[in-house]
């Protein structure tokens, strides 16, 4: 327990928060700091003791005035030390001395008590103001903290919106890129099957070796696939740049996203911390750091940018697919066409070479048959020619024998006659035989002719229907479907 009148010897634990700016301008307060001790906050560790104490100290024992109103004794009034009287007894003042001395010193204290109580009702005030105007201020500081969240979470909810859009439209075009490439692939087999149609019709024989309508369609259908073909090569270059814009437009909202999410968690930190939170600490020369890059305009106005740059990518992907689209049911449909064409002049082509090759068969299944006639005929005439040849040997026998008569008996009778007569016949009748013999024998050589040439035109007939048919039919047969084309499956 201390004395009263003995200096506080009580420690800050803390440092005292420094003095508000805006104080209430009275006259009361400034007389009453005007011997204040100025604060300085490297004396936080010593000692708190009231400024009378330091100003009694300092003071130094004299008869000196104790008040202004209170001149003091004049210097002829002043009672000596060393008495005059007897016996040593003396006195230094007089009892008025005395009575003013007491009603100086509680005038005095009177007026230091009053000053005291105006200034602690100052002071309250004071604190007050203090305390209301940091309650206000620190309000306000939490409030544009929470609207700066708000700020924050409304353009989080936007670029979340378009992120998410973003993503779904990312990801359908790259679906489209895998149709296209698909359905670009889909069209090298046909390419290659036209090519080895027309290899194989290249193989055909003899007269049917021809610039016919099929071939014509399959030199079509080489450049309308080959013409799709760039179409959709084009197509894809475009497909894959658009995707790379798409990714660079997703790549700054997630940044941006990102970012706002840090500073929406620093804001709502800093929003939720109080005078009794932990982890405040004095930070000295803060307030001087300005490490901003941007106002509120500019900083709304990059995300509103990084969104219209979003969107606008978003809308020319949804045209480019679109037009893909398109040119995929085009490029199939176009391709469908000629293919059906070609098909087509190969039926009719088929149809036209498989009549002519029945026609080739009856033709020389009656030159055959012609043949074998002939033939026949020959083997009658031959046989006919031997009978009569031998009729004739005979006559002339007759006529030899009878140039053998005697005398005489040499007679021209009808005997005679009619021996020469035969004979003539005979010889007429050979020379006729002969002649339909040869004339039989050349026309077997034409009818073997007419069938070796026959059969030759078979040949190329059925060798032209086994391309056309089998080969090249055969191949296209396997031709990939429309669905295939536009590359769903």
């Amino acid at each position: 327990m201390e004395l009263y009148g003995h200096p506080l010897k009580a420690k800050f634990n803390q440092p005292r928060p420094p003095p508000p700016k805006v104080l209430p301008a009275t006259s009361t307060m400034t007389a009453s700091y005007k011997n204040r001790i100025s604060y300085h906050p490297q004396s936080f560790s010593m000692p708190w003791m009231p400024n009378s104490y330091y100003k009694a100290a300092a003071l130094n024992p004299t008869l000196a005035p104790l008040t202004e109103s209170f001149p003091g004794l004049p210097p002829t009034k002043i009672v000596p030390f060393i008495s005059e009287r007897p016996n040593g007894v003396f006195t230094r003042h007089t009892l008025d001395d005395w009575h003013r001395s007491n009603m100086t010193n509680y005038k005095e204290s009177e007026t230091t008590r009053h000053n005291a109580e105006r200034l602690r009702a100052d002071l309250s005030r004071t604190i007050k103001d203090v305390y209301q105007q940091g309650k206000r201020t620190q309000g306000e500081s939490t409030k544009n903290l929470g609207e700066r969240i708000n700020d924050i979470e409304y353009w989080k909810s936007e670029l979340c919106i378009e992120l998410d859009a973003m993503i779904r439209e990312t990801n359908s075009l790259a679906d489209m890129q895998k149709r296209l490439e698909r359905a670009l692939a889909d069209t090298e087999g046909p390419f290659q099957v036209a090519h080895k149609c027309l290899l194989n019709r290249e193989k055909r024989m003899g007269i049917d070796l021809v610039n016919d309508d099929v071939e014509k369609q399959l030199i079509t259908e080489i450049k309308v696939i080959r013409s799709c073909r760039e179409r959709l090569q084009q197509c894809l270059d475009t497909v894959n740049s658009q995707l790379m814009c798409n990714k660079e437009a997703r790549q700054e909202l997630e940044k941006d996203l990102a970012d706002k999410q840090m500073g929406h968690h620093i804001d709502s930190k800093c929003y939720q911390l109080k005078n009794t939170s932990r982890g405040i600490h004095y930070f000295k020369g803060v307030e001087r750091i300005d490490a901003t890059v941007s106002v509120p305009e500019t900083w709304a106005r990059f995300t509103d940018n990084n969104i219209f740059r979003s969107q606008s990518a978003r809308a020319a992907s949804a045209k480019l697919r679109a037009s893909t689209e398109s040119l995929l049911m085009g490029t199939a449909d176009e391709m469908w066409r000629q293919f059906s064409k070609v098909n087509d002049a190969f039926i009719s082509r088929i149809t036209e070479t498989a009549n002519a090759k029945s026609k080739i068969q009856t033709h020389l299944a009656k030159t055959r048959q012609e043949i074998f006639q002939i033939e026949t005929k020959i083997q009658v005439i031959q046989k006919t020619i031997k009978d009569k040849e031998v009729q004739l040997k005979v006559a002339q026998t007759r006529l030899d024998e009878r140039t053998r008569r005697p005398n005489v008996e040499l007679c021209r009778d009808a005997a005679q006659i009619r021996l020469v007569q035969e004979v003539n016949e005979i010889n007429e009748t050979l020379r006729n035989l002969h002649q339909c013999l040869r004339a039989s024998e050349d026309m077997l050589q034409m009818l073997v002719r007419s069938k070796g040439i026959l059969e030759h035109d078979l040949v190329v007939k059925n060798n032209s229907l086994f391309i056309d048919q089998e080969r090249c039919m055969g191949m296209r047969k396997s031709y990939p479907s429309t669905v295939q084309i536009l590359g769903y499956v």
